[in-house]
């Protein structure tokens, strides 16, 4: 089959076909094209895809299809901010249709969810925690979920949420239609799929690792003291949106910082954010009113900003696949992107696991001649003195010596 004839042919209700018109979506993308018959016809399916390929609606189609005809649906996904962007993208096609979609996420009020899953939603789309909050409140029911889809599960796995997602699994009818979609395809999504899914096909666009065609790479040794000013000189060659990445809530801060203090526009994005900052810092990368945002792996996983020019690892990614999923959000859609990697000389283990991932060399630049270092990169810590605001700090030294050196000079003088 291929995409002349655009979804016709796919399987799709007429309904939705108006829909998707309107919104002119006329061109299925390869994992559309080959998972929506598949889904519409109710097989279990693992897909594996890098993001920026269109999987969200390759499972949102038939999962709303089929709540057209009265099976309920249920989406857990790794990220309040992939939440959201799920959430937005099945409510473009939702809404002229009369679906009612709720989204369950950590950082906002629980009330507000209890009211809209009061509503009785054909499609839950939520976060592994709140999810569970909800179960243990008893304010959803996972009874009547026909659909199941795990999106982003390798990650989901990566941050811990294994013991969630049994305690969801166990929740759900064990007759039900099981989706899995992932970047990467590690062992233990092979062992997930083998335990609570039946006889699942399988459509890989890529093999696991792929990256983006147009997508080129560049790797930095630099020491780590040195990562400043790097970063400095490289930003000072791009004109374009710059996604940074940080392995730490702390180090992106601080990067943040730094960089503002650069005079560029930035914002962050990690999990010590609340709901309303992540969003904001968000959508002003989006509008050009950040023109650099630095993340976190966490929380960068909702990040779908289309014309992103250079995404810069600040710090090697904990794990290969995170390589692949930060790289995943340049070049989206077959356009073209640049990443960028600063590795300390320690890390060259790091790179070859990338490397052996990725099938392929990073391409090592020589480091350029640095600007110099800034005098707040030079200034020890100092002390911190106490503002009126909070507890006192702890002084750093006693100060006892001093005063009985003192009283010891007075005294001689009164004699």
């Amino acid at each position: 089959m291929t995409n002349s004839s655009g979804f016709y042919g796919l399987g799709i209700a007429p309904n939705i076909l108006v829909v998707l018109k309107k919104l002119n979506l006329t061109v299925p993308t390869p994992i559309q094209e080959q998972s929506i018959p598949q889904l519409i016809g109710g097989k279990d399916m693992i897909g594996i895809a890098q993001t920026g390929t269109g999987k969200t609606l390759a499972f949102g189609i038939p999962m709303l299809q089929a709540a057209m005809s009265g099976k309920k649906g249920l989406v857990v996904v790794p990220t309040r901010e992939l939440a959201l962007q799920v959430s937005g993208a099945f409510q473009k096609i939702a809404g002229p249709l009369h679906l009612r979609i709720a989204t369950v996420i950590g950082g906002e009020p629980i009330r507000r969810q209890i009211f809209a899953l009061q509503k009785n939603p054909q499609i839950i789309i939520g976060t592994p925690g709140r999810i569970i909050d909800h179960l243990n409140q008893r304010t959803i029911s996972l009874n009547s979920v026909a659909i199941l889809v795990l999106d982003e599960a390798d990650r989901m796995l990566d941050m811990g949420f294994a013991p969630q997602l049994k305690i969801i699994l166990q929740a759900v009818p064990r007759e039900r239609q099981t989706m899995l979609f992932s970047a990467t395809m590690p062992q233990d999504i092979v062992a997930m799929a083998k335990s609570y899914m039946k006889f699942p096909t399988r459509v890989e666009i890529a093999p696991s690792g792929t990256m983006a065609a147009k997508v080129t790479h560049e790797l930095f040794f630099v020491r780590q003291g040195d990562k400043p000013r790097l970063l400095e000189k490289i930003l000072g060659e791009y004109r374009g949106a710059v996604l940074v990445f940080s392995r730490t809530k702390h180090g992106a801060r601080k990067i943040a910082s730094g960089i503002r203090a650069l005079g560029h526009t930035s914002a962050e994005l990690h999990s010590n954010r609340s709901l309303g900052q992540r969003r904001d810092a968000l959508e002003g990368f989006r509008n050009g009113r950040h023109r650099i945002l630095v993340a976190t792996d966490i929380a960068a996983r909702g990040i779908d900003v289309k014309g992103i020019e250079l995404v810069l690892n600040y710090d090697l990614p904990q794990s290969p696949e995170d390589y692949v999923h930060r790289i995943g959000r340049t070049g989206r859609a077959g356009g073209v992107g640049h990443a960028i990697s600063f590795a300390t000389p320690d890390q060259k283990g790091n790179v070859r696991g990338i490397e052996r991932l990725i099938r392929s060399i990073l391409p090592l630049s020589k480091l350029p001649e640095l600007p110099p270092a800034r005098i707040i990169e030079r200034m020890p810590e100092q002390p911190k003195f106490y503002t009126g605001y909070g507890r006192r700090p702890k002084p750093r030294f006693s100060h006892a010596p001093y005063r009985g050196h003192r009283e010891k000079r007075f005294s001689k003088r009164r004699h």
